[in-house]
């Protein structure tokens, strides 16, 4: 198949998780034969330019400034129906982008276009010229609001952004032949909204050479563990509820284990938790060596949407899970086999029963590999990923 992929970002660094998809489903796409190019927006200008990284997957790259969108601007699409999908690249967000896609369609006989992102890119369905569509949005972004708002006070725009991001998502996938969502509670979310898309679950995976089989027989510390990309509100959320609420309570009853909060972009207040029993890492080249050490994966989430890239990585390692409802969704782990599935005021216990019991720990860690072998890797992803282009060319 010749393949375009249309992007809300870069495939690259993978320490940020929007990333992973993009990067992994290529890999694996352009392995198979598949023809791949890439339009893609730089929305971390901060960042270097790495397409070194992933220019091997693609028969060509392109990436463009990400486009400002004034509040105006987005309320006019709200209200006025006939300006929500633009008819010409020159009314787009980005016209530099709306010109591209153009003239690559025009140029190129693509059999299926993915796009990837919500707002960012549904404004392009009315240029790509009857070609099959499916669009990525990774999770619903009003379900993620709904839960900020539930989880903190100290949310702010609450109401109104919600309310944006509701109107969006019941007009801004509609044309394409399907939306591809990493949960269930994502999808239900979108159908809510308009139940008359189809919406498709495909999950993220794990590259298995990157988490290889753990030793469960290894001595691990008596730590626990809690990883993430900290520029993500949720993650800076537990981290602090974890280190601040329950790791006292769980030192309360084992005065010797240690806590470590590892990734990318620690801010203030977590820096300012370090301890002699509290250790704050920032980013570090192997996620891998730190879930391989600890004995527990805390995960104590709140709020957030689509899939924990975090807890895969965590129940590929042999890390013994304690995590909440939230954080295992999109994951097909069950409560006492996998991991231990706890609300927030039971975590504390939780963790102090596995740090507790070593044929637990050994069990859970082992039924917690099986699982990720079998249904949440990368080739796994690529599968399900082929078998629906296939099915939207055919499709009417």
């Amino acid at each position: 198949m010749r393949i375009l992929f249309i992007s809300r970002c870069p495939p690259y660094p993978l320490h940020l998780g929007d990333r992973l998809i993009l990067y992994h489903l290529a890999r694996e796409l352009s392995a198979q034969g598949h023809t791949l190019d890439l339009l893609a927006f730089d929305d971390r200008p901060d960042l270097p330019d790495q397409r070194e990284a992933y220019a091997e997957f693609f028969n060509s790259v392109e990436i463009f400034p990400a486009p400002y969108r004034s509040t105006a601007a987005m309320l006019r699409r709200i209200v006025i129906p006939s300006a929500r999908f633009p008819k010409t690249a020159l009314a787009s967000w980005s016209p530099e982008m709306g010109q591209t896609i153009a003239r690559k369609i025009a140029a190129d006989r693509y059999d299926v276009v993915n796009l990837f992102g919500g707002i960012h890119v549904y404004e392009y369905a009315t240029l790509l010229a009857g070609i099959p569509a499916i669009i990525t949005p990774y999770e619903s972004y009003s379900l993620y609001l709904q839960r900020q708002s539930q989880a903190s006070a100290a949310a702010t725009g609450g109401f109104l952004q919600r309310w944006a991001a509701e109107a969006y998502e019941r007009f801004m996938f509609t044309p394409y032949r399907r939306v591809v969502v990493l949960s269930e509670q994502d999808r239900a979310a979108l159908l809510n909204l308009k139940p008359t898309l189809q919406v498709e679950v495909i999950p993220n995976g794990i590259d298995l050479r990157q988490f290889p089989p753990p030793d469960l027989s290894a001595n691990h510390s008596s730590t626990i563990l809690f990883t993430g990309n900290f520029e993500y509100p949720p993650n800076r959320d537990a981290a602090q509820l974890l280190a601040e609420t329950i790791f006292p309570k769980v030192r309360a009853q084992m005065p010797n284990v240690q806590l470590a909060l590892v990734g990318n972009a620690p801010s203030a207040e977590m820096l300012a938790l370090a301890s002699e029993q509290i250790q704050v890492t920032g980013r570090v080249p192997d996620m891998g060596a730190y879930l391989r050490e600890a004995q527990i994966f805390a995960c104590p989430l709140r709020y957030g949407a689509g899939i924990k890239n975090k807890v895969l990585e965590a129940l590929a390692s042999g890390c013994a899970v304690a995590a909440t409802p939230l954080s295992m969704e999109g994951i097909d782990a069950q409560d006492g086999i996998h991991a231990l599935i706890r609300e927030i005021d039971q975590m504390p216990e939780a963790i102090v029963q596995l740090l507790s019991d070593s044929a637990l720990r050994e069990r859970l860690a082992a039924n917690a590999r099986a699982l990720i072998e079998a249904k949440y890797t990368w080739e796994r992803v690529a599968k399900a990923y082929q078998k629906l282009y296939e099915t939207v060319t055919i499709s009417i």
